[in-house]
């Protein structure tokens, strides 16, 4: 199928998403199809590699594990097969601690935290219909990072309904999460690596 058919009023599933061969990476919310080409820019790279280090080094040997995309998460709405599920995403970085969530193709559940880098072709998706299905999905915790704010955006849960807002990191601040108690990152290092790449 031509890749410009998926922006039309379709609704799709992972069955369907997995014919897909035309090399554009795709997620799917509720249904609708949205294309994440083009490829990320280098601030937004280098913000996945310093962070998915950190997270790496602090987790390694333990039970919760790292995940950057592309990875396919699968969020199901009840207990339909896994060809039926309609929510398709590929989060930047993500802990899941449940073990039995890991696939050999995929994740089906909602990691415990996620961490969404925006860049100018995904922010609006990340604030909005991500946002929501993330909420209504139980991820525990949602991280925002803005690269050209230098800036970090903590929501959480809020007595297990909708997200709330937390925190709003500074680069010269320590990142703090309530999942993991004893896992803090200093931001300043994560975002001096972008000091010689911060135009457009």
């Amino acid at each position: 199928m031509d890749s410009t058919a998926r922006k039309l009023d379709e609704r799709y599933t992972y069955g369907d998403y997995r014919t897909w061969d035309d090399g554009t990476r795709w997620e799917l919310i509720d249904g609708e199809a949205f294309c994440m080409s083009p490829a990320p820019r280098p601030v937004h790279q280098l913000l996945l590699a310093a962070l998915s280090r950190k997270l790496g080094n602090h987790f390694e040997g333990k039970k919760c594990k790292v995940f950057f995309a592309p990875v396919d998460v699968l969020l199901s709405s009840g207990d339909e097969g896994e060809d039926d599920i309609v929510n398709v995403v590929q989060p930047d970085i993500m802990i899941v601690c449940d073990r039995s969530k890991i696939r050999s193709r995929n994740i089906i559940g909602a990691p415990d935290v996620i961490f969404e880098i925006l860049s100018p072709s995904t922010s609006k998706r990340d604030m909005s219909v991500k946002f929501e299905l993330y909420e209504r999905s139980g991820v525990r915790e949602y991280f925002v990072v803005d690269p050209y704010r230098e800036s970090v955006t903590a929501f959480g849960e809020n007595n297990g309904s909708r997200f709330l807002k937390k925190t709003v990191y500074s680069a010269s601040d320590v990142l703090k999460f309530d999942t993991f108690a004893e896992l803090e990152i200093p931001l300043a290092p994560i975002f001096e690596e972008l000091s010689p790449f911060s135009g457009e």
